[in-house]
C-alpha cells in the first residue's frame, strides 16, 4: 500500500472504499459520509484515467491510501477486509457505494461487507444529476466522444489533463500559431476535434485553443497542442496542465495552410467567447460554445 498523505493510519477513523476514478459528483456523496478523520482507500490500475495517481487527492480534500489492483485482485472478501483493518488499525466506518463489490471476481457485496466488518457501514445509493446516474464510465465515455460539456458537468470542474512538453515540427510557429505539444499517456483522451481550454503553466493560468488528432491538412500526424491566446511565452515549459472547457468543432482537412489559418482564427475568436462567459467555478448556466457561433 503506498499513500500520498504523512497522516498516520492509526489517525484514520472511517475509510471509503472503490477506484475513485475522476473524483466526481458521485464521489463527493461519499466523502460527505466520511466524518471527520476520513480518508479514501483507492484502488487502482494501470490503465488510463480520468484522474490518475496522485491527483485524486487533490479533488477529494482527504487523504488517500492506495492499493494496486494486482496486489489485491487474488484475495477473498474476507481477506481483503482484513487487510483493511490490520492496516487501519481504529477503523470505526467503512463507506461505500450501493453497487460496491470487492474480493476475487467481484464476488463480495455490500451485504458481505455488513457481516465481515462490525463496525459502521455506511452505503451510499446512486447520485444522479442532469437526470443521469454519476458514474466514471458514463464520464469517460463523454470525455472520448468530446463530450466535453456532459463530462465537466458530472465531474462538477472542468476536466484538465497534464502532459509533458514535446518538440514539435515547427509548421505551427513558422506559418500559423506557435503551440505547445503534449504527452499526456496517463489520461483518458477526449475525442478528436479543437477545444477551448485554459492552460496552467506553473500558477498562471491562460486561455488557450486546443487540438486533438492527426494533423490532416500538413499530414504531421497524430499531436495534442495548445495555443495560448494573446500571450508570447519567452520559456517553453516542461509540463502544463491543460482544462476543457468546451468542445468547438470536428477535425477538418482544410484545401490550404491559409485556409487552416482561418479557421484557426475563428477558433480562437469562439475560444475566447467561450472564456468571457464560463468562469472556472463551472457554474449551472454554463455555456455552450456552439451557442455562440
Amino acid at each position: 500500500m503506498n499513500a500520498s498523505t504523512t497522516i498516520p493510519k492509526s489517525e484514520i477513523t472511517a475509510v471509503a472504499i472503490g477506484h475513485f476514478d475522476g473524483i466526481h459528483k458521485g464521489h463527493k456523496e461519499l466523502i460527505k459520509a466520511l466524518g471527520e478523520h476520513g480518508a479514501l482507500i483507492v484502488v487502482e490500475s494501470d490503465k488510463a484515467n480520468i484522474t490518475p495517481k496522485r491527483r485524486r487527492e487533490e479533488y477529494a480534500g482527504v487523504p488517500c491510501f492506495y492499493y494496486h489492483l494486482n496486489d489485491v485482485r487474488e484475495l477473498r472478501g474476507d481477506e481483503f477486509i482484513e487487510l483493511i483493518k490490520r492496516d487501519f488499525s481504529n477503523l470505526k466506518r467503512i463507506v461505500v457505494g450501493y453497487d460496491f463489490k470487492f474480493g476475487k471476481d467481484r464476488a463480495w457485496d455490500k451485504h458481505d461487507l455488513k457481516s465481515l466488518f462490525k463496525g459502521e457501514v455506511v452505503v451510499v445509493s446512486e447520485f444522479s444529476f442532469d437526470g443521469l446516474g454519476v458514474h466514471s464510465s458514463a464520464i469517460r465515455r463523454f470525455i472520448a466522444d468530446g463530450d466535453i460539456y456532459r463530462a465537466n458537468r458530472l465531474l462538477g470542474r472542468e476536466y484538465s489533463i497534464e502532459g509533458r512538453v514535446l518538440k514539435g515540427c515547427g509548421i505551427g510557429r513558422e506559418k500559423l500559431y506557435p503551440t505547445l505539444n503534449l504527452a499526456i499517456e496517463p489520461y483518458v483522451r477526449p475525442g478528436d476535434g479543437v477545444y477551448a481550454t485554459r492552460t496552467k503553466i506553473d500558477d498562471i493560468t491562460y486561455n488557450s485553443v486546443t487540438f486533438i488528432g492527426d494533423r490532416a491538412t500538413t499530414g504531421t500526424g497524430f499531436a495534442i497542442e495548445s495555443h495560448l491566446l494573446d500571450v508570447c511565452l519567452f520559456e517553453t515549459p516542461a509540463v502544463v496542465r491543460v482544462c476543457f472547457v468546451e468542445r468547438i468543432r470536428d477535425n477538418v482537412k482544410f484545401e490550404s495552410l491559409d485556409a487552416l489559418k482561418a479557421q484557426i482564427e475563428k477558433d480562437m475568436n469562439i475560444a475566447r467567447n467561450v472564456a468571457k462567459v464560463c468562469d472556472l467555478s463551472l457554474k449551472d448556466d454554463y455555456i455552450h460554445a456552439r451557442d455562440l457561433f
